[in-house]
Formats: structure tokens, sequence, C-alpha cells
């Protein structure tokens, strides 16, 4: 037998199976309900508010406060569920989320009062937390990079969906049965899909970050160094180089302005559209659609215009990188303008934009992150930049709820809230503009062998 030598490579599992495509669909479309059910339930509470508020009696801050309660433990989760991916498959974690949604509805339903709202919201963020981002690696999980950008669109565009549908169901519910019967609905609606998961959902093969699964190959050479053999499986680097670099520390940023009009999206905006431009339930319900349907569609544009453009030989600072910088700064404009706007339809088109651009970088931040992290470490870095990137969640909504309070008329409360928000996500969105550098930064963490010269 010839002699081994440090360059022999003897694998540890079986060769990776050939990509099913179908099935690889099939994922996407179970992630996708997956996302629409998480948006679902984050809206519930918003799209109450008026009825809840008047049948508690709850002040602009109460609400505000049980409103922000939902991110407490929603960044924590993020990043230890991010840590325990690593060792977990995607198939255990999304289904142990989805049986948790359903268990946070319940207290509700026994007994309306302000403690039983706080309870539900915390162990419902707490659950959601990872969602996104462990959907999103789950998803990457079936497709190879150069092919990811449509699935991942898709992915967010189930976040657009998620309230495009929730709005008018789950206000019909409201108007028809009480607010009551949303929580009831959405529980089960999670508890069927976390079902059809356990039976559907596995991890597919381009999971290099386990091993012994089936769905992945994991190499190491003779000189025990471990190292992987692709850019994505590379050697497993400090999470403080890695969380340093110009372009994970963008794209947290990117993340961070559009989960401030997120947000305030969620918890104020149908409060705002029915006491502020004395819009009915079904009307505010059809206008929050609508700015979803417009986020949805930008995600469906973005996508193959991203893929076209790295084809073309367009680094992704620029076809990436940039497109979800612009879209948190025109977004940021837009939420400065409109409450100065009298005309009703041209705030109601500047609403749209503040709401719906930012759509846009939610799927591109995930997509720059990915290019500067090695696959084994992925899952962990997407959990620590979906924390950071969301912690406005656990600010903006009682901040809001304190200016609205603290304002000479909600009116006023309402534009000081907006201003800030806008000046939030321009300094953002620059800051991601100007760090958000995939080739440079893959190249100096050695995940990229190009030419210093190639990397922009």
């Amino acid at each position: 037998m010839a002699p081994h030598t440090a360059a022999h490579v003897r694998h540890t599992a079986a060769p990776a199976p050939a990509p099913d495509r179908r099935r690889a669909w099939l994922i996407t479309a179970l992630i996708v309900t997956f996302m629409v059910i998480n948006f679902a339930d984050k809206s519930v509470l918003g799209l109450a508010a008026v009825p809840i508020m008047d049948e508690l009696n709850l002040s602009n801050s109460t609400y505000g406060l049980i409103s922000s309660s939902f991110y407490f433990l929603f960044s924590l989760s993020g990043l230890l569920v991010g840590f325990l991916s690593t060792s977990l498959s995607s198939r255990v974690l999304l289904f142990g989320m989805t049986l948790l949604w359903a268990v946070a509805q319940l207290p509700v339903l026994a007994v309306a009062s302000v403690p039983t709202l706080l309870a539900g919201r915390i162990l419902l963020g707490a659950a959601e937390g990872p969602a996104a981002s462990m959907s999103m690696h789950a998803l990457y999980k079936w497709f190879p990079p150069e092919r990811r950008a449509l699935p991942s669109a898709l992915q967010i565009g189930g976040a657009a969906l998620g309230t495009l549908i929730a709005a008018p169901l789950v206000t019909w519910l409201i108007e028809a049965y009480g607010w009551r019967s949303a929580y009831a609905v959405l529980a089960a609606v999670s508890a069927i899909w976390a079902l059809v998961w356990w039976q559907a959902g596995h991890d597919g093969p381009y999971d290099h970050a386990r091993t012994g699964t089936g769905t992945g190959t994991r190499t190491r050479t003779r000189t025990g160094t471990g190292t992987g053999t692709g850019k994505g499986d590379g050697p497993r680097l400090p999470y403080r180089r890695l969380l340093s670099t110009g372009t994970v520390l963008g794209s947290i940023a990117s993340a961070f302005g559009a989960a401030w009009a997120l947000s305030l999206s969620h918890a104020w905006l149908p409060a705002y559209l029915r006491t502020e431009l004395d819009m009915s339930a079904e009307s505010a319900a059809t206008t929050i659609s609508v700015i979803s349907g417009y986020g949805l569609l930008l995600l469906l544009a973005i996508s193959p215009v991203v893929d076209a453009l790295k084809a073309r030989g367009v680094s992704s600072r620029w076809s990436s990188g940039a497109a979800q910088s612009i879209a948190v700064c025109v977004a940021a404009c837009a939420m400065a303008a409109f409450p100065f706007i009298e005309s009703t339809g041209a705030r109601l088109i500047l609403i749209g934009l503040a709401f719906g651009t930012i759509a846009i970088a939610v799927p591109l931040h995930y997509m720059t992150t990915a290019e500067v992290v090695p696959t084994s470490q992925r899952g962990a870095v997407f959990g620590i930049v979906a924390g950071i990137g969301t912690l406005p969640g656990l600010v903006a909504p009682s901040l809001t709820g304190h200016l609205i309070d603290a304002g000479e008329t909600p009116a006023h409360g309402y534009t000081a809230a907006f201003l800030t928000a806008a000046a939030v996500m321009l300094v953002a969105g620059l800051l991601a503009l100007t760090s958000i550098r995939p080739e440079r930064d893959a190249h100096r963490l050695g995940l990229d062998h190009r030419p210093a010269g190639g990397a922009h």
C-alpha cells in the first residue's frame, strides 16, 4: 500500500448525495409557509391593538411595553439557538420552535390580562428569535451558493406573504369572532405545520457543518488539521475575527435599520392607520396587505437581478451589499417625509416606501454574511447577526408608546417616533453601504484564494 502523505484525504462520511431539486423546492415551500405563520404570529397583537387596548383599558405606553416584550428574549434566543445549530439538525430546531409558537398563543385564551399578554409575547419572541436565521440556514443546506438568491428571496417573501395574508384574515377573525379567535387559529396552524415538518423536513446535501448524518461530507487530512475541502467548509475561525469584518458589521447595521421599521410596522402601523388616518379595520388591513405585497414584489424582482449581476462579474459589494444599504436609506427618507404630507394618497405611497422597501435588506444581509463565514459556523453567525440586528424590537415599540403619551397630541407623538426611526435607519444604511465588502473580507479570512487584487 502506498504510504500516506499530508495531502492524502480520508473521508469520514459517505459522499454527499446528488442534489434532489424536487425535495429542495419542497423544503423551500415548507419554509416559506413557516415564515408566513411566523409573521402572522408577530402581526396578531398589532392587528388586534385597538380592541385589546379598548377592552383592557391600556395606555399607549403599556401597549408599547407589551409589544416590546416580544423581544425580551428574542435576541438571546437567536444567539443560543445559532450555536445549537452546529450540533442539532434543522429538522429538530424548526419543529421545536413551531410547537412553542402554538403554546405561546394559549395563555391569553385562558385569561385576558396584561400579565398573560406579556407572558405569551415573551415566550413567542423566544421561540421566534431564531426563526428567520435558522430557516435560512436550513434552506441553504439545499442550494449551492450560486443558486441561493431566489430561495432566499422566497424565504423572506414568506414574511411579506405572512403579513399579506394575515392582515385581512386575522382582521376578519377579530371583527367576526373577537380578537381571541385569531390567537386560537394561529395556535392550531403552528401545531399542524410542526407535524408536517417532522415528517418531511430533512437536512440537505450542502450541510457541511454536520457529520455522520448522511446529508453531507466532512473530510480530514492525515495530518489531523481538519481543514475541510472547500471555501464554505474551510478552517473554523475565531468568532472575534468573523464578527469584526466590515461585511458582518455592515450586514448587522443593515439588519438593525430594517428591524426598526419592521418592529414599528408590526406594533404601531395598524393603530396609526386607524386612529390617525381614520381608517376602518378592513381598510387598514387592506393597506397593510398592499404594503406587504409591494415588499414581496421587490423581493422577487431583486433576486434575479442579484444573480444576473453576479453572473456578469459584479462584486457582491455592489450586487447585494449596496442594494440592501440603499433600500434602508430610501425607506428612512420616506419615513422622515410622510408625517408632514397632507395629501392622503401621497402619504400612503410614502408609508408604503418606508415600511415595504426594507424587505430587500433581509435576505441580502444573510447572503453577504454567508460569503465571509465558513459553512460549519454559518448557523452560529446567522444567529448572532439576527440577535443583534433585531435589538430595535426591544426599544422601538415601547419608545413609540412613550412618545405618543408624552406628545402634545398623539399625532405629534407619532411624528417624533417616525423621525427617530428615520434617523436610526439612515445611519444604519450608510454604515452598511461603506462597510460591506464580501470579496475583500473573504480574502483576508482565507476563504477566497483569488489574488488580493481581485478583492473589492
